[in-house]
């Protein structure tokens, strides 16, 4: 069998192993939703190969020549017009120079985000924001118990009242502005702009002693 030949037999195999006849018999009703599915993945893999082989200055004749693939095989890849097999994605990806996963990207749009403009962000009650401190969060993932908690503290009053914090995971910490003693178990940090502090979030930690205010610094932690 020739490349060609093997070319269009596999445009006609599904990743499942059938063949676009047999699901053309066979699909009805049942198979509508899962269509709808392989038509999104189709359009994705045709925008990234067709994004790729661009970026790489490569015509559709070239892209063929070197994976071995016909140049019709290459436009009804980037036109959504048939259904890859797992053989040929990975000669895309070989022709292309990418991963293979590369010519998934897109695939999965609804995934959850936040955006926090300068100012906002919820603000939340923690130990010592009666004295000046002030923790804004500014952004959550709902139903990920392995998100990360990025908050941004202002410390704005000189207290004798420094809150300390313990929890599971990590916790990081970047100066933006000021300087203060910060204390992680029974180790003491000066920190100043452009410092930062990666800590295990089970020790006492918090600032010790506040030398030049305001002081604003953004937390991240991971539980």
């Amino acid at each position: 069998m020739t490349n060609h030949a093997r070319d269009d037999a596999d445009a006609a195999i599904d990743p499942d192993g059938g063949t676009a006849a047999g699901d053309a018999a066979t699909g009805g009703a049942a198979l509508g939703d899962a269509a709808a599915v392989a038509g999104k993945l189709e359009q994705v893999i045709a925008a990234q190969v067709r994004h790729y082989r661009t970026a790489g200055g490569l015509s559709s004749a070239e892209l063929a020549a070197r994976t071995g693939l016909s140049k019709a095989m290459i436009s009804r890849v980037e036109t959504a017009t048939t259904s890859c097999s797992l053989t040929t994605l990975q000669r895309l990806a070989d022709g292309l120079n990418v991963p293979v996963t590369a010519l998934f990207r897109g695939a999965d749009t609804d995934r959850d985000a936040t955006f926090t403009k300068a100012g906002q962000g919820s603000l939340t009650v923690r130990s010592g924001t009666q004295h000046g401190h002030e923790y804004r969060v500014l952004g959550t993932l709902k139903g990920r118990t392995d998100a990360l908690e990025p908050t941004l503290v202002t410390l704005t009053d000189a207290s004798d009242v420094f809150p300390l914090f313990q929890h599971p995971g990590t916790e990081f910490i970047y100066m933006l502005s000021g300087k203060m003693v910060y204390g992680h178990g029974a180790y003491e940090y000066t920190m100043e702009a452009g410092d930062s502090l990666l800590l295990d979030g089970e020790g006492p930690h918090g600032p010790l002693e506040l030398l030049d205010l305001p002081i604003r610094f953004l937390a991240v932690s991971a539980r």
